[in-house]
């Protein structure tokens, strides 16, 4: 009789290397997997879980595993239970910690006497809303402080002991109204999905002792992108187990800037009893000259684990280090090289261009341009921060709840409605002395608020009031969208740009896309998700991605061109913390090659107003780059073959022309041109060879 054919889950287990089946089979106690760039880590964590439902026999329910991204927990949770024999009644939920937040908050939030149909914001709308609360100080500060707060742990009321300063005690006077509107209308921020998540847990135990042995088994990737707040949190769903097994990777922590506190990755052995730490070493990702800058580099930081990644690929194409004149010069290297590994026959989605500062990517854009390639800026204006999307957004929030006067005062002249800031004024003020949200005041009070709008107005207010009640009552997510979409499309797509409509045709079929995909899906739950998405998420279509190496993380690309490597932009600081941060960040940019990485540094960038001359970045010797071959910008891209004396080009504004004369400037080329009787000197990479 034939021996039976292996399971998916025993054919993933034996494609691990040694330290992955170990770290897969561990069942119970702590565990740290310490995981290098590339060393397979996902496909580990998700065979342990695989593992631990098949194998072991617990109860897919019992297991939570806690990510950071959307994008990497459907992964994930597509690589899990494609490894699964069983039929599974319930799932193991695997997903983001703000979504594991979200859905305690949809079950507990009662217990803080607040009503589960909140309505989370995102950080767009929390700034107007900070905006409107206070003039005197800018929106984006009062955000940090809130923020700073809530990941302290802190209320209003705990944060005024440590109010001293006059500037201190404004912005604790702003966060305790903002925590009193946010109330009032039933909305949560980002923050609020962690810190009222922890909230409940510190103070009712009796929950946390629930959670703890509903979730025997914990898995947490990422783990050295964890604060302080995630962690208590994590350490309150383990008071009845130690069965915490968390992977992450000292060497990547980059997000100190935003809280992320890499002390808890290094102290984790101490957290538990006995903890086991399992190293994965062997990177699956990139050729070895990469990972030998990337090692050289990180190797100087003192505040790590330690490890050495080892390259399962064997050798490759040496690390290019490319030196520029300047922004203008880099930009026409990085589109000829581009058009080069195109030719080989490269795709555009295979390579992105990388930058410590956002501020760097203008001058890519336009060398881009000019070549026309394809390309993403990928954390730019997402599509849901579009004026147009925000206010059909808007919408939908007061479907939810007709008293969001945040909502209301965003959609009450859009589409037009004659209503201006003197009235819109008059209406706000005439509903904070009834005590009561606008819509309400509408509603009671028809009298005084025909008044104060006028005839026509007051109308077109009291029939959006009509319809929102009307979509109230349709009851699926599907049912709102088509009775919606019927009312608004005629309406609100009267924009004069041809992008807007397109726009709003494009969030009518990801509404009914989703509303597919969850038949089940209320408002609400389309509107939290929304808020829940990141930047990395978007990393989809043929397109060079174009990005910060912080939205980089987690990504991995063929070809791979980090930019702005000079002293003063990367690192930006010198001091030690911020240098230990920074190694951090160049290891985490440089591992994202697979095949070829493409260091640039240029002598001098046009920065804040001014032309800086600069040196190449301290990280370029300390990764053992510097007194490497240079490849200077022109050795790669031989521009003077491109052009002579004669020849047909093609300019953006000026049409065809024909070069007199060349004369070089750095490392490009100042042509004179006949521009049909109209002589111009243009800077080489402004202009495009003609055929001949």
């Amino acid at each position: 009789m034939a021996a039976p054919s292996p399971s998916a889950l025993q054919q993933a287990l034996l494609a691990l290397n040694p330290a992955q089946q170990e770290a897969a089979k561990h069942i119970d106690g702590a565990l740290l997997i310490l995981a290098g760039a590339g060393s397979g880590k996902t496909k580990t964590i998700t065979t342990r879980l695989a593992y631990l439902v098949d194998e072991v026999g617990i109860p897919p329910h019992s297991t939570l595993t806690l990510t950071f991204t959307n994008k990497a927990a459907e992964e994930m949770r597509e690589r899990a239970l494609s490894l699964l024999d069983t039929t599974l009644n319930a799932p193991p939920l695997l997903c983001t910690f703000h979504k594991f937040g979200l859905i305690f908050l949809r079950f507990h939030i009662t217990t803080l006497e607040r009503a589960a149909n909140f309505v989370v914001l995102d950080s767009a709308d929390k700034r107007s809303i900070l905006k409107s609360l206070c003039n005197t100080l800018p929106p984006a500060i009062c955000d940090t402080y809130i923020s700073t707060m809530k990941n302290s742990f802190l209320s209003p009321e705990e944060a005024s002991t440590f109010a001293h300063s006059a500037e201190d005690k404004k912005l604790q006077r702003v966060y305790d109204e903002y925590e009193r509107y946010l109330a009032g209308k039933n909305l949560l921020d980002f923050d609020d999905l962690l810190y009222l998540t922890y909230k409940i847990l510190d103070k009712r135990q009796d929950i946390a002792q629930q959670m703890s042995q509903k979730y025997q088994y914990v898995m947490v990737d990422e783990y050295q992108d964890t604060n302080e707040l995630q962690c208590k949190i994590l350490k309150s769903l383990c008071v009845s187990h130690q069965n915490l097994c968390v992977v992450g990777d000292d060497d990547q922590s980059i997000y100190g800037w935003r809280g992320a506190d890499v002390r808890n990755i290094l102290r984790f052995p101490q957290m538990f009893d006995e903890v086991k730490v399992i190293k994965l070493e062997e990177n699956y990702r990139s050729y070895e000259p990469i990972l030998e800058i990337a090692n050289n580099l990180i190797s100087r930081n003192t505040e790590r684990l330690g490890k050495n990644l080892k390259s399962i690929r064997g050798a490759g194409e040496a690390v290019r280090l490319v030196e520029s004149e300047d922004e203008n010069s880099e930009a026409m290297f990085l589109a000829k090289d581009i058009e080069r590994l195109l030719a080989l026959g490269a795709n555009l989605s295979e390579i992105a261009i990388l930058f410590r500062l956002n501020a760097l990517s203008r001058g890519v854009e336009e060398g881009l341009n000019r070549a026309q390639i394809r390309y993403r800026i990928i954390g730019a204006m997402r599509f849901y921060e579009r004026v147009e999307i925000k206010a059909l957004l808007s919408y939908l929030r007061l479907i939810v709840n007709l008293d969001d006067d945040f909502s209301f005062l965003n959609i009450i002249n859009n589409p037009k409605r004659g209503i201006g800031k003197v009235r819109q004024t008059h209406l706000e003020n005439l509903a904070i002395s009834k005590g009561l949200s606008c819509i309400a005041t509408l509603i009671a009070y028809p009298k005084e608020c025909l008044e104060i709008l006028g005839k026509a107005p007051y109308s077109a207010l009291m029939d959006l009031v009509g319809k929102l009640q009307q979509w109230q009552k349709c009851g699926s997510f599907e049912n709102v969208i088509t009775e919606m979409e019927e009312y608004l499309i005629f309406t609100f797509s009267k924009f004069d740009e041809v992008d807007r409509e397109g726009n709003i045709a494009e969030f009518y079929g990801k509404c009914r896309d989703y509303a597919i995909c969850n038949p089940n899906s209320h408002i609400e739950d389309f509107l939290n998700d929304l808020a829940l998405a990141s930047p990395s998420d978007e990393v989809v279509g043929d397109a060079v991605s174009c990005m910060s190496i912080h939205t980089a993380k987690g990504l991995e690309f063929k070809y791979v061109y980090v930019i702005g490597l000079e002293d003063g932009f990367f690192p930006m600081q010198r001091d030690e913390e911020s240098l230990q941060e920074e190694r951090r960040l160049g290891y985490v940019a440089f591992t994202r090659a697979k095949d070829v990485l493409t260091l640039c540094y240029a002598k001098s960038r046009f920065y804040k107003g001014k032309r800086e001359w600069l040196k190449p970045s301290y990280f370029l010797k300390e990764s053992g780059m510097l007194g490497n071959t240079l490849l200077r910008q022109k050795d790669i891209t031989s521009t003077q073959s491109e052009f002579h004396k004669g020849m047909k080009v093609s300019h953006k504004l000026f049409g065809v022309g024909v070069i007199e004369s060349i004369q070089a400037q750095g490392a490009q080329y100042r042509l004179k041109i006949n521009f049909g009787g109209l002589q111009r000197e243009i800077i080489s990479s402004f202009v495009q060879p003609l055929e001949e």
